[in-house]
């Protein structure tokens, strides 16, 4: 059966041209036998553009962006149910499911995937709450260890709390020890994130960071751990891929080194004991449930020692640029890229039927 597909890429956020690079990837995978493909981009401004193909790239080394002036306004049909897009001009395109690749906030944190629910739209990926959560460092931090998974020591800092007490924030990271790592809570793709090695470089950290998000996160650097990453796939019944490993070129995986550089050597698999691998998988799944994750996840680990995992953070929408971990690992699993987009695609139709069945949605 030929399905009719939407990809949803770009968006307001800062990880927008990393997003335009994931669709890329995607789009050229989808087997044109078994797609009819609509690309649809996000620009900065939040508006939706059907365009005929892909932004190029402006200059050497840059990520390309959307540009209005590239396609033409586009936009869910007004019905609930209508599973459709329709053009400025009126003209009517049915879909069958939306593939949001949307990195970051207004796409990836579940605000997306709320207004595909309210339109009875199937889309690839988590729900709304898990997306939400998924987004949220801080808030999946404190499910995970619910769940009986061990975190990162951090604290958490509200802009409000930065504002009015910056001596006591100060004296919280204090107990942390050196070097630290600040981030946004609420962005990905490193974005934002400074390595502290010095107490007196923490406030302009603190403000970088939240100079992309109402709050920040600050954690212990796990000096000479290990990263080691994990895909999930599925909805009730999820399953792991081998894990894999990451090995910057810097002195962290930030964002040159994911999207730009092409230079940290990602381990496919990773070279662990079976038992060590076997735990990774299952606490892989542990998070995926603890979120109520759907579709995909990339759920990443701090491995210390020969066996002591730590976790990290789940990613609901991981890259899908020629450089990510997820397709590398469930490669190495068996399931060719193709093959994994495919799943994804029917994972969401499932999921989909299933609600509607329950009458959760249209």
């Amino acid at each position: 059966m030929r399905r009719r597909i939407a990809i949803l890429f770009g968006g307001r956020s800062a990880e927008h041209e990393v997003s335009v690079a994931s669709a890329r990837s995607v789009l050229a995978a989808l087997d044109p036998d078994r797609y009819d493909v609509l690309t649809i981009g996000i620009d900065k401004e939040g508006r939706w553009h059907h365009l005929e193909a892909l932004p190029a790239t402006t200059r050497a080394g840059a990520l390309p962006s959307v540009r209005p002036e590239e396609g033409s306004g586009v936009s869910l049909a007004r019905e609930p149910g209508d599973a459709a897009m329709i053009a400025d001009d009126g003209t009517r395109r049915e879909i069958d499911v939306v593939f949001p690749i949307l990195h970051g906030p207004f796409g990836e944190d579940g605000t997306v995937q709320g207004m595909l629910e309210l339109a009875g739209v199937p889309y690839v990926g988590a729900g709304v709450l898990a997306s939400a959560v998924g987004m949220d460092k801080a808030v999946q931090k404190v499910l995970f260890e619910a769940a009986g998974l061990r975190v990162v020591d951090h604290e958490v800092v509200h802009d409000r709390d930065w504002e009015r007490d910056r001596a006591g924030v100060q004296g919280r990271a204090a107990r942390l020890g050196l070097p630290l790592f600040v981030k946004p809570a609420t962005l990905g793709s490193s974005v934002g994130i400074t390595k502290v090695k010095r107490s007196e470089d923490l406030p302009a950290a603190i403000e970088e960071a939240l100079s992309f998000a109402s709050k920040a996160l600050i954690e212990r650097s796990m000096e000479g751990a290990r990263e080691i990453e994990c895909g999930v796939l599925g909805n009730d019944d999820p399953v792991a891929s081998v894990p894999g490993e990451v090995v910057p070129n810097a002195e962290f995986y930030d964002y040159r080194a994911k999207y730009l550089d092409e230079g940290a050597a990602l381990e496919v698999p990773a070279d662990l004991p079976p038992s060590v691998a076997r735990e990774i998988q299952r606490s892989s799944i542990v998070a995926f449930r603890a979120i109520d994750g759907a579709g995909m996840a990339r759920v990443d680990f701090f491995l210390m020692g020969p066996d002591e995992i730590v976790m990290n953070e789940v990613n609901t929408i991981p890259g899908f640029t020629p450089v990510s971990m997820y397709s590398k690992m469930w490669e190495a699993t068996g399931v060719s890229y193709s093959e994994l987009i495919d799943r994804l695609v029917e994972l969401a139709i499932e999921r989909h039927d299933r609600e509607r069945k329950r009458g959760r949605t249209l």
